[in-house]
């Protein structure tokens, strides 16, 4: 079965998920791919009986009602755009629900805003999760508006939505990052976009991963060899695909790194996973954390989970350019 070809975006009325809906949108329109809105809700925990005697009793008709709202000016947001758009008010946590819905969906795409000091680490519970579990690429877009901004009046010229015309992508000769390449290379051919592969190795300073290298071994030897690892996968990737070119980098220091440092200048930075341990296919690897973190334009995350899903159902996440 042939997964559709429509771009899942959940969306709760916030600046955050607002951009991320108009970058969905920018590339549901690119690739010819239709749009689905979701806005979901879950109510506290507690019951009624916990409560005190002058509380009354739950009702959820107002919280429904405020995300038919949210969900009707997501729609109507989009609809100027000419894309095909159809929504859903789900219940239940909002991760969750992503989830289980990007089953049925080629790409999804959620929002994510730092709100500095030690919360500016951790991505919120949807941006994180999502990513790691879901069962088709996800793209994290970050927003980094004025604090308390909610509409694109208040939003910096950086959080504007461009055409994809510099995609960067991470490889490091793992199956992870292969899928990544593979997937980097399908974006491109969407977008008509420049790519760049590149390859991190932690030489410099002291306490550099390769720091125990003896002094006699040439640092500039070690990044040859690194170098002519990444030229067998990227040739390799444009030999099956012809026309597309591929430029490489092979530099001093980390993956997520230089990821970060590249993603000032480029529109998508596509990342690989495959987790870590016993915690496989619930975490991210620590090079996607990072890069999800910090990126200062959209992460795109393949996971080999949902890579794999992809390939049973025929289904690649570009595969109308």
């Amino acid at each position: 079965m042939t997964r559709p070809e429509v771009v899942l975006v959940g969306v709760d009325g916030s600046a955050a998920s607002l951009h991320a809906l108009d970058w969905a949108a920018a590339y549901a329109r690119r690739v010819g791919w239709g749009l689905h809105v979701v806005c979901s809700y879950s109510l506290p925990s507690f019951t009624a009986a916990s409560l005190d005697g002058g509380y009354a009793a739950l009702d959820d008709t107002a919280i429904q009602e405020g995300a038919k709202a949210v969900l009707a000016e997501a729609e109507e947001r989009v609809a100027a755009s000419g894309v095909p758009v159809t929504g859903t008010v789900a219940t239940g946590d909002a991760a969750g629900v992503l989830v289980e819905m990007s089953r049925e969906h080629a790409l999804a795409v959620v929002g994510t805003r730092g709100k500095g000091g030690f919360t500016e680490r951790l991505l919120g519970t949807v941006s994180s999760a999502l990513p790691a579990h879901a069962h088709c690429p996800t793209v994290v877009v970050p927003y980094r508006g004025g604090e308390g901004g909610t509409g694109d009046a208040e939003r910096r010229d950086g959080d504007a939505v461009h055409e994809v015309r510099r995609i960067v992508v991470g490889v490091d000769g793992s199956p992870s990052a292969e899928v990544a390449l593979k997937h980097a290379v399908a974006q491109a051919k969407a977008w008509h976009a420049e790519l760049v592969a590149v390859a991190g190795v932690p030489l410099g300073g002291g306490a550099g991963i390769l720091a125990w290298l003896p002094s006699q071994i040439d640092h500039e030897t070690v990044l040859a060899d690194v170098k002519a690892g990444l030229d067998v996968t990227v040739d390799r990737a444009q030999a099956a695909n012809p026309g597309v070119t591929i430029k490489r980098h092979v530099l001093d220091g980390t993956g997520a790194e230089l990821l970060t440092e590249f993603s000032t200048g480029a529109d998508l930075i596509v990342v690989g996973s495959r987790g870590r341990g016993g915690f496989r296919g619930l975490l991210l690897g620590s090079t996607s954390q990072a890069v999800l973190h910090h990126s200062a334009c959209p992460v795109l995350v393949v996971t080999r989970k949902c890579d794999e899903e992809l390939d049973q159902d025929g289904t690649d996440s570009a595969s109308a350019a």
